[in-house]
């Protein structure tokens, strides 16, 4: 039977701005439930990788981090320290997705559409592996449903969003108010550069920079950070509403 016929797989629809206050709360529950949890994070890009696992380090988690704008060396030591351990989360994009084992993950968590179904199963397939128990959650934003017609014939179950209380949400916001802003303007760009290169949100350039402002705003940024002109061109975003330009 292949994993992603066996896992336990859940999806939850939740807007996308409330994304980085779920993700806390999701984990803080996972971890309180399971003795020994080792949890994989995957983020759409390497910069929203590096400000999801930043958000979490300063929210005290035990959390490592893996994307391509890590050098080779630092991947390799912090994928062999997590192979070896238990009680602990890592976050990263893609380049942990394929052929890496990782024993006894108890928990994968999909935070956005991955860009295809293929990508869908190859992260899911970090967990319950040697026929271990582990489960799968998929987080969208409902603007993001459409992804779900590709998974139709897996046995995902749809969960409902956990109400947040005042508290959870004020300490995501205190921690994510101490992140440098430079990580917060890459994690931007980085996350406006994959939703337009994703052909069902990249074709109407008006809702996508909307949905990029709100984006913003949910990691504590005043404005969207502008783009270069050039930049700008090439995603077909220069003169649209809410696209700043670099003068």
């Amino acid at each position: 039977v292949e994993t992603h016929d066996k896992v336990k797989q859940s999806c939850m629809v939740a807007p996308h701005e409330s994304h980085f206050h779920l993700v806390p709360h999701i984990l803080n529950e996972h971890i309180s439930n399971t003795a020994d949890f080792k949890i994989i994070v995957f983020c759409s890009t390497g910069m929203v990788t590096s400000l999801m696992y930043t958000l979490l380090r300063e929210m005290k988690l035990n959390v490592r981090e893996i994307h391509a704008r890590k050098p080779q060396l630092h991947r390799t030591r912090v994928s062999d320290e997590f192979k070896e351990s238990k009680r602990l989360i890592l976050v990263t994009s893609d380049v942990s997705a394929r052929g890496m084992n990782y024993p006894d993950v108890t928990l994968v968590i999909q935070v956005g559409i991955p860009s295809d179904r293929e990508q869908y199963i190859h992260r899911l397939g970090r967990t319950g592996r040697e026929g271990k128990e582990g489960e799968g959650l998929l987080l969208i934003a409902p603007w993001e449903r459409y992804f779900l017609d590709e998974l139709k014939d897996l046995p995902l179950e749809p969960i409902p969003a956990p109400d947040l209380d005042s508290r959870t949400k004020l300490e995501v916001d205190q921690s994510m108010a101490k992140i440098d802003t430079s990580i917060k303007e890459a994690a931007y760009h980085a996350w406006l550069g994959y939703y337009n290169s994703v052909r069902e949100t990249g074709r109407d350039k008006t809702t996508l920079a909307e949905l990029a402002n709100r984006f913003c705003c949910s990691i504590g940024l005043e404005k969207p950070p502008p783009l270069f002109r050039k930049t700008a061109v090439k995603m077909g975003l220069k003169g649209i509403p809410g696209i700043p330009i670099r003068k």
